[in-house]
C-alpha cells in the first residue's frame, strides 16, 4: 500500500454541505443526462464542484462520484457506466485510462481492529495507460502503475507494477503487458 490510511473521525460541516449540494446536482442535472453528447455538461458540473478533468475525457451519466473536489483526471480518460469512485481521499487518475463499467474504487473503510471502528481513508493513484476492466474492486491506498491492466472482476489489495496484467481475487500477477509495434 503506497499511502498509509488516515483516521477520519468526522467530516467537517463544510464537507457535508458540499456533498449534499453535489447529491442534489447529481440527481437533478448529472444523472439524467444520459446521451453521450452531453458529456461536456457532466464535465462542466464536475468542474463546478472542484474536479480537475483533462481534455477529451468521458464520464458516463451512470457513473457515481462521491466527492468531485477530491478528483483529478487526465486527458482522454474514461469513467465507464456504473463505475463508482468513493473518494473521501484524493483520487489521481492519469491520461488514457479506462475505468470500465461497474468497477468500484474504494478510498475509505473502517479499522476493524478497534471496537469503535474508526473511519479510515487513503488516496488512490492511477498512472497513465491503465485499464481497470469490468466489475473490478480497487482498495484504498493503492497505486496502479503505468500501463497495467486489472482483469475483469478482480480485487486489488496491493499496488500493481508497470506494464503488468493482474487478475483474480485477490489479484495476482498473470503476465507482462507487451505492446506490439503494429
Amino acid at each position: 500500500m503506497s499511502d498509509i490510511p488516515s483516521y477520519q473521525t468526522h467530516f467537517p460541516l463544510k464537507n457535508k454541505l458540499a456533498r449534499l449540494a453535489w447529491q442534489v446536482v447529481y440527481a437533478l442535472l448529472f444523472r439524467p443526462c444520459i446521451p453521450h453528447f452531453l458529456n461536456g455538461w457532466r464535465i462542466f458540473l464536475l468542474r463546478c464542484f472542484g474536479a480537475k478533468i483533462g481534455k477529451g475525457s468521458v464520464v458516463y451519466a451512470q457513473s457515481r462520484i462521491w466527492a468531485p473536489w477530491n478528483l483529478a483526471i487526465g486527458h482522454k480518460t474514461c469513467i465507464g457506466p456504473g463505475a463508482e469512485l468513493y473518494n473521501p481521499a484524493p483520487f489521481t487518475i492519469g491520461n488514457n485510462v479506462t475505468i470500465s463499467q461497474k468497477s468500484y474504487l474504494c478510498g475509505g473503510s473502517h479499522d476493524i481492529s478497534r471496537l469503535n471502528k474508526p473511519f479510515l481513508c487513503a488516496p488512490i493513484t492511477i498512472d497513465d495507460h491503465v485499464w481497470i476492466c469490468a466489475a473490478s474492486f480497487i482498495k484504498m491506498g493503492i497505486h496502479l502503475h503505468k500501463g497495467c491492466i486489472v482483469g475483469a472482476t478482480s480485487s486489488v489489495f496491493k499496488d500493481v507494477e508497470e506494464w503488468t496484467v493482474v487478475g483474480g481475487n485477490p489479484a495476482r500477477y498473470l503476465k507482462d503487458r507487451v505492446l506490439r509495434q503494429d
